[in-house]
């Protein structure tokens, strides 16, 4: 098992598709049903053995939830906010484009 790269409250995209968020939760490694592992194709199936990240996401036309590995995304460096309805809820920010838990949603 690695180390997660990114962090809760870290805007990111998708190194593949249009879309970016900021993460919410973060699991060791995979942690999703087999159904949607293998609804993935093949030749972009990504590793099990990595650390998958929650985002709350967007894309040009909607938001979302999105369970993304740790190899598809990269850091977001637009500092812009994301405007998936429920980061407020959690969130403070963005501040130097990075999201800060709220303090009733720290453990």
């Amino acid at each position: 098992m690695q180390t997660a790269r990114f962090h809760i409250g870290q805007i990111v995209r998708h190194r593949m598709f249009p879309f970016r968020g900021v993460i919410f939760d973060v699991d060791p490694e995979f942690d999703n049903t087999e159904e949607w592992y293998q609804s993935i194709p093949e030749e972009v199936r990504p590793r099990k053995d990595q650390p998958y990240y929650h985002l709350f996401a967007e894309n040009a036309e909607t938001e979302y939830i999105a369970y993304v590995s740790e190899q598809n995304l990269l850091p977001d460096d637009s500092a812009a906010p994301i405007r998936h309805p429920q980061v407020p809820e959690i969130f403070d920010g963005p501040v130097d484009g990075i999201y800060r838990l709220k303090s009733e949603h720290r453990n």
